[in-house]
């Protein structure tokens, strides 16, 4: 039950998100800026098994690593460009914009794992669950017992339900370590460039979504500091108020 609480309020975040930035917004440069973190470098002639040897052979050569990034980012293989960009940026820290682009695609890997758990809610809501199918009667004893959760347990829906609830946990866990990792991301951004505002409501954001409102509202401040009159704005207040409730909500449940 927690869990499904969690990720509905992650959904809510993700949702609120593409309210921010979604097009026609009429932001000045933000949304245009979000836009291009997904549209990588040009494409390259080269296969990705000869950059993948030509990164093992020479681990610090920087062009490799990023050439074999924008390679992976073209076959849609996020987790192995996100490795990639990862080396890059271990080796070329100042690059903004390889940055910003990792942070794209750790947003891509949250994405797939919110419709991961999506189709596990699908499972848990019984669509998938073979049991049903062959129970008795409800309206015999033994249909009675079988639907009772106290008497009998179908053993099947009982795997079933398990192995579902797993998948959930996993595909949140897995989504929330995504946005902790672009939060990570945008933190390293933001120390580069602390006066760029839409780096601070792209942490702020990524903050949110990874159940971290000290630094989601400490963004989102800077982000009004920066630009108070931007079209974002109200939104962005607004998240902050909310973020202010549920920490003041929290606080006081703590104490009672």
């Amino acid at each position: 039950m927690h869990a499904k609480w969690a990720f509905v309020f992650l959904a809510f975040v993700f949702a609120v998100g593409f309210v921010f930035f979604g097009v026609g917004s009429g932001s000045t440069g933000i949304s245009d800026a979000l836009q291009n973190a997904f549209h990588f470098g040009g494409g390259g002639g080269t296969s990705i098994s000869k950059l993948e040897k030509k990164t093992t052979q020479h681990p610090k050569d920087a062009t490799a690593w990023r050439d074999l990034a924008t390679a992976y980012e073209q076959k849609q293989r996020t987790q192995d460009a996100v490795n990639a960009l990862e080396r890059y940026t271990a080796l070329r820290p100042k690059d903004q914009g390889a940055l910003s682009e990792l942070a794209a695609q750790y947003g891509n890997l949250a994405q797939t794992y919110s419709r991961d758990y999506s189709a596990a809610q699908l499972e848990a809501a019984g669509q998938l669950s073979p049991g049903a199918a062959f129970a008795p009667p409800a309206t015999t004893p033994f249909g009675k017992a079988f639907g009772d959760s106290g008497a009998l347990k179908d053993p099947i829906s009982a795997a079933v339900q398990s192995l579902v609830t797993s998948k959930q946990q996993t595909a949140l866990q897995n989504y929330t370590q995504s946005q902790r990792d672009a939060e990570n991301v945008y933190r390293r951004l933001v120390d580069l460039n602390p006066k760029d505002a839409t780096t601070q409501i792209q942490l702020g954001q990524a903050a949110q979504a990874a159940q971290d409102p000290t630094t989601a509202a400490a963004a989102y401040k800077a982000f009004l500091k920066l630009a108070p009159n931007d079209p974002l704005a109200p939104q962005v207040k607004k998240a902050l108020k909310t973020l202010t409730g549920s920490a003041a909500a929290t606080s006081g449940s703590s104490q009672g």
